[in-house]
């Protein structure tokens, strides 16, 4: 193995790590803190580092379909959800849209490969990443669409959808290096835990909204 390829999986490891590590801290920690914000924003640089790593793996040393989509669904769910924190209420801009449409043709491009050498298992994976990232695609490009007050509600969820789903796509990644028995299960199971995080975080946020409006009724 190269000497270079060597620097960049090391690299790519000790990144990831420290971005899974950080990202679980961060679950479990306040939300919304000016030190959750500074921790949020190590948490895209490594994020941001593994993507970059991986995204030199696939297109230099040994291209596989199911780490190119990988990156590609994490690098677009850490941009976009990030973005969401700084729009909030004024919806999508040209950015988003050049992200949306850049995400687009990447993930056509895995997809045309993947039907020349697909193979069994390793598809089944491919292909359900490529689901999550086409409804994240087709949910961006309906923004577009809303009434301005949505967004204003909205990006709180954006946020934690798309935060929490590249920090679990990262554990998929990372199950399918690590766990070479099981598969393909062992690498969607972060998926699956990662939407029941989602959807309880979610149920969390939308209390908090509730409580908070039947705090201004009675103020009122």
């Amino acid at each position: 193995m190269p000497q270079l390829q060597l620097i960049n999986i090391a690299i790519h490891v000790l990144a990831g790590s420290a971005a899974i590590g950080l990202g679980l801290f961060l679950l479990a920690t306040a939300k919304g803190t000016p030190r959750h914000r500074r921790r949020g924003r190590l948490f895209a640089w490594l994020t941001l580092l593994v993507c970059a790593t991986a995204a030199i793996g696939n297109l230099l040393f040994d291209y596989r379909p199911v780490f190119a989509v990988l990156t590609v669904l994490v690098l677009y769910q850490l941009l976009s959800g990030w973005r969401a924190v700084y729009a909030r209420d004024a919806g999508p801009q040209a950015v988003d849209g050049a992200m949306t449409a850049a995400a687009l043709a990447a993930g056509g491009l895995i997809l045309l490969r993947l039907l020349h050498d697909a193979s069994g298992q390793q598809a089944i994976v491919v292909l359900s990443s490529l689901g999550g990232l086409a409804t994240i695609l087709v949910y961006d490009a309906a923004r577009w669409l809303f009434p301005r007050r949505w967004h204003g509600v909205l990006w709180r969820y954006e946020h934690i959808y798309k935060l929490l789903a590249s920090l679990f796509a990262m554990l998929s990644a990372a199950a399918g290096n690590l766990l070479r028995m099981g598969q393909p299960w062992t690498q969607l199971a972060p998926s699956v835990l990662g939407l029941i995080c989602i959807a309880w975080f979610w149920r969390r946020q939308y209390l908090q909204e509730q409580a908070q409006r039947a705090l201004h009724r009675l103020a009122a």
